[in-house]
C-alpha cells in the first residue's frame, strides 16, 4: 500500500479489521446480486456441517498468548456447530509437537497452530496437511506455505510504521524532537520488524532524530529495569515508543519514579491497561498501536469456514483467503471506545 494510503488509513476512527471481515462473512442475508461467484455459499452464522477444530498455542504466559485462548474459546462456544479441542500449551518445541500430533491423531477436522517457533514446527504443519488436516497458522509463520492451507497474523512491521507516524505527526511542528525506543526481544525476528518499520516512518519527518534505543524481555520487570536506564541516560526527550504494553506497566512505573512528564508515549499490543490509561489522560502514555489478539477469533472463523468447505462472504472467490493480515490501528484518546472492548489483561 502507498505511503500516503496508509497515513490516511491511520488515523481514522473506524479502521476495518480481520475479525470485522469475518463477522461480515457469518452474515446469512440473501444475496442481492445473481452473479455465479456471489451464489456460492459462505460460512454463516447458522448451523452447519459439524466441524471438529484442533487449537494448539504456546504456554500462555503473557497477557497477549491469554488473550489468544480466550479469544479462540469465545468464538467456537459461539457456534453449535464446532467442537474445539485445545492442548495445554507449551513453550517446549518438542512438547508441542507432541501435542498437534495427537491432534492429528483424533483426526480433527481442522487444526488452528500458533506455533511457539515457527520453524520448529513447520514439519508437523506439512504432516497434518499430508494428512488431508488444512492448517490455520497463527501469527508465527511457518518456514514453508506448504504446511498451512491459510495464515492469519498481525503486522510487526505496520506497528512500528504506524506508531512512527503517529508520533512524527505529533511533533512535526518541532524544530528539533527527540524520541526513545522501549523494543522487545531482539533476537526475534517481530522486535526487528516492529523497529524497522518504526525507523523507515521516522525517514519522513527529518526534524526528529531517534537518539536511545533499549530491548526489554516482554514482561513487567524488563520494562521497568530498562526504562529506568533509558531515563537516567536520556535527561530530556520528546517522545517514547514502546514496542509491548505488558513491559508498558513497568515503564510506566519507572517513569512516575523519576517523575519525568515532558515527554509522550505510545504503547503497543492493545492491553487493557493501557487503554485505561490512554482514556484516563492523566499519564504520558497517549496511544498504543494494536497487534490485535481477535486473530484467534478470526482463526476459529476461518477453520470453521475450511471445514465446511466454505468461502468468505464479501469476497468472490470460492475459496478463504491463503493469507490475512490484520491493520495495526493507533488508539488514541478520540477513538479509545470504539477499541476498549478488545483490550485484554
Amino acid at each position: 500500500m502507498p505511503e500516503t494510503s496508509r497515513r490516511g488509513l491511520l488515523f481514522g476512527t473506524a479502521a476495518v479489521s480481520a475479525g470485522a471481515l469475518l463477522t461480515a462473512c457469518t452474515s446469512n442475508e440473501p444475496k442481492k446480486s445473481q452473479t455465479a461467484q456471489s451464489d456460492q455459499p459462505a460460512a454463516a452464522d447458522s448451523p452447519g456441517k459439524h466441524v471438529t477444530i484442533g487449537f494448539a498455542g504456546p504456554q500462555a504466559d503473557h497477557g497477549w498468548l491469554n488473550a489468544i485462548n480466550e479469544n479462540a474459546r469465545a468464538r467456537a462456544k459461539k457456534y453449535s456447530d464446532v467442537t474445539l479441542e485445545t492442548t495445554e500449551g507449551s513453550n517446549d518445541t518438542a512438547a508441542q509437537i507432541g501435542q498437534v500430533k495427537t491432534l492429528i491423531n483424533k483426526k480433527v477436522d481442522v487444526l488452528v497452530i500458533l506455533p511457539a517457533d515457527g520453524k520448529a514446527l513447520t514439519q508437523v504443519g506439512l504432516e497434518a496437511m499430508r494428512a488431508g488436516i488444512p492448517v490455520v497458522n497463527l501469527d508465527r509463520i511457518f518456514a514453508s506455505p506448504q504446511a498451512y492451507r491459510c495464515w492469519v497474523g498481525g503486522d510487526n512491521y505496520g506497528m512500528g510504521l504506524n506508531a512512527g507516524t503517529y508520533i512524527g505527526e505529533q511533533l512535526k511542528d518541532k524544530a528539533k524532537a527527540k524520541v526513545v525506543e522501549l523494543a522487545g526481544i531482539d533476537n526475534l525476528e517481530l522486535t526487528k520488524q516492529r523497529s524497522q518499520g518504526f525507523a523507515d516512518a521516522l525517514k519522513n519527518y527529518p526534524n526528529i532524530e531517534l537518539v536511545a534505543r533499549q530491548a526489554a524481555d516482554f514482561t513487567v520487570e524488563s520494562g521497568q529495569a530498562k526504562m529506568a536506564q533509558l531515563l537516567q541516560a536520556q535527561k530530556k526527550f520528546d517522545a517514547l515508543w514502546n514496542h509491548d504494553d505488558d513491559q508498558g506497566v513497568g515503564a510506566l512505573r519507572a517513569i512516575q519514579q523519576a517523575g519525568r512528564d515532558e515527554f509522550l508515549m505510545v504503547g503497543g499490543a492493545g492491553a487493557k491497561s493501557a487503554m485505561d490509561a490512554i482514556k484516563a489522560d492523566d499519564s504520558v502514555l497517549k496511544a498504543t498501536v494494536l497487534y490485535p489478539p481477535t486473530m484467534a477469533a478470526s482463526a476459529i472463523d476461518l477453520a470453521r469456514a475450511l471445514g465446511q468447505g466454505k468461502g468468505v462472504g464479501g469476497l468472490a472467490e470460492l475459496e478463504i483467503p491463503t493469507s490475512l493480515t490484520l491493520y495495526s490501528a493507533v488508539v488514541t484518546k478520540e477513538n479509545i471506545d470504539q477499541y476498549l472492548p478488545t483490550g485484554f489483561s
